[in-house]
Parts: structure tokens; sequence; C-alpha cells
């Protein structure tokens, strides 16, 4: 009688996973040990290597995978009429193969930049603590964020700034990040590696503007959006790289470092998105307060807020809600319970920022 060997391969992977899992529990250690040391420099190396190519290799990587997993489907299918007698035998390889691969795939993502997810962050880097706001609150926001947003316009129109190509904005937002570093040290990270997205016309049907690549440490910017939302995507992209993956710090990070710059690009993005997720926020609770911050706005940022609402319009399609149920899934699996509204979840930090510091 054969006697079948252990998987000691998948056992080891496992073992890891574990291993993982445990130490993210216990976030001191996660922000001294991980986010401000082994990712620290681990993540240099791997943004100075990607950083030699101009074009996004995760894009390509991802490609291939995807077409590779095409691939293997079409053949598994074409396959499976040939081998009805080996069914249950071809059952236990793809099961363990799959959890081979599945192992892998955390450990890579998590070694090199998952595990920030239990990080403290930045609420604790300032010292502010995030509580749950009230509706005046809430409508004070507002209110100084419609002002910030008009006056950025203004300021924006008066020195008839032009927005820059991706290059340029993505010098522009690297400058911003040191510039931030002399107040914020923490956010002094170097070298960046930022790319234009190869998948933008995927990502204007799927609902997503920008995206970081753990595996290769790029940060992609779609850059066939509207060119006033550019700037702060470039802006949220670059926090993930710099170690804050949950999306409402890599929101606030983006604000930090927009509203510090001098650059009134720089000021407007971040300002206009900051006005959108407090107002849609309000919204729920106040609907008629919500829409008269809108109206007070100036008549141009109405006409980009129109631009904005055309080109989602153009581009709905039917993928959007698949990628937004499954990406909200994978964020709540990520310490984000709300899913897809943790992204507005940066008015909080916005609140307690103000309660601080008593500025915005």
């Amino acid at each position: 009688m054969k006697v079948r060997k252990p998987p000691v391969v998948l056992i080891m992977l496992l073992l890891l996973c574990v291993a993982v899992h445990v130490f993210s529990r216990y976030t001191g250690l996660v922000e001294s040990l991980y986010s401000n040391g082994f990712y620290r420099a681990y993540s240099k190396i791997l943004r100075t290597l990607t950083g030699l190519v101009p074009f996004s290799i995760g894009d390509i990587i991802y490609g291939l995978l995807f077409m590779w997993i095409i691939w293997k489907v079409i053949l598994w299918v074409r396959n499976l009429r040939n081998r009805r007698a080996k069914v249950t035998s071809a059952k236990g390889g793809l099961i363990y193969k799959t959890l081979i691969i599945l192992s892998v795939v955390y450990l890579i993502f998590n070694i090199s930049w998952g595990i920030n997810y239990n990080r403290k962050g930045i609420a604790t880097q300032l010292g502010i603590k995030v509580e749950k706001y009230s509706v005046p609150e809430l409508k004070e926001l507002n209110c100084m964020l419609s002002e910030k947003v008009v006056a950025s316009k203004k300021a924006l129109d008066y020195k008839k700034n032009v927005y820059p190509g991706s290059r340029q904005l993505f010098q522009k937002v690297s400058l911003a990040y040191r510039e931030a570093g002399k107040k914020y040290v923490f956010l002094n990270y170097h070298p960046p590696s930022m790319k234009s997205s190869l998948w933008a016309w995927a990502g204007n049907y799927m609902g997503f503007t920008g995206y970081y690549n753990p595996f290769t440490g790029e940060a992609q910017v779609n850059t066939t959006v509207p060119k006033f939302l550019q700037p702060f995507i470039a802006c949220h992209e670059a926090a993930h790289q710099a170690g804050y993956a949950k999306e409402q710090e890599a929101n606030f990070v983006g604000y930090l470092v927009g509203s510090n710059s001098a650059d009134t690009l720089l000021q407007y993005s971040v300002y206009l998105d900051l006005f959108v997720y407090a107002n849609r926020n309000l919204y729920r609770t106040d609907s008629n307060a919500a829409k008269l911050y809108v109206q007070d706005l100036d008549p141009a940022v109405l006409n980009d807020l129109r631009e904005w609402r055309k080109f989602n319009l153009h581009h709905k399609s039917f993928l959007e809600p698949a990628f937004r149920l499954l990406y909200g899934l994978f964020l709540r699996g990520n310490q984000q319970p709300q899913g897809l509204l943790s992204y507005d979840e940066v008015t909080g930090f916005m609140i307690a920022y103000y309660k601080k510091f008593g500025t915005i």
C-alpha cells in the first residue's frame, strides 16, 4: 500500500500565514517593527528598482496574470471532458495547488505591505483622537471646506495655472511630500515611484481612479479622469506607498500633504475632494443642509463638479457594481468594517485634527 507523503510545503506555508496573522494583531509591534522598521527599508528598495522604469511593471504583471488565468480556465474546461474518470484526483490536486497559491499570495501581500492595515497610524502620530462627531460639527467642517475650495479655485484661476502632464504632476506631488516631511517627519519618504495606469480605460468603467501595487511598490494614477482630480489621487496613492494602508488614512495623509503645499493645483484638488466626502456624509443626515453648501460654491467649482458627474455617467457600466462589491469585501477583511464608506471616514480625522490644531 502506497503511503502518501504529508504536504510539508503547504503545512509550512499555512504556519507562516498564521504567524503573520498573529503578529498583525499587536498594533504596537506592527507600528515599531514593521511600519517604521522593515517596511520602510524594504519599500525603499522596491521603489528604487521600479522607479527606474518609466512604465508600470505591476500593470504588465497584472495583465499577464489575467491572461494566464483565462488560459488556465479554458484548458481546465477543455480537459475536464477527457478526464471524467479522474475527476476526484483532479479535484484534490486543484485544491492543493490553490491553497499553495493563496498562501504564497497572502504572505507576499502582507509582508510587502498589507501588515500596515494593522498599524496604529496617522492619528497616533499626530496625537489626535478620532471620535464620533455631531451634525453641527459636520456642518462646520462643510462650511470651512467650502470656503477653502472657493478660495483655492479663485487663486488657481488668478494665477492662470495650467494642469500639468502626468510626469510633471508626479514631480509636484513628490516635492509636496518632501515639504510636508519638514513639518511631519513621518511623511518624509523617498524615492517615489508613481506611474500612469496602463489600465485606465478599464478603471473608468470599474470605478477606480488609482491604486497601489504592493508587489512592485508602484503607485498608479488614472490620468484619464478630469485633471482637477488627479493631484489628490496622486497624493492618496503616495500615502499608500508611505505605509498608510487604510483608505481613510490615505485620504487624510493626502490632505496633510496637499494643504501644506504652496501649489494651488494641489490645494484645490485636495480641498475639493475633502469637501465632497464631508458633504456626502452630511447628506446622509441632513440632505437640505448638504445641498445648500453645494449651492454656495463658486460657479467655476460647480462647473468642475458637473464635469466630474458627467464623466462618471459617461463611463457607467455593469462592471462597477461588481467591482465595488468585491473591493468592499476586501476592505472589510482588512480592518475597514465600513467597506467603501471607509473613504468617507476621513471626515472624522478632519474634525479631530481641527479640534486639536484649530485649523484645516
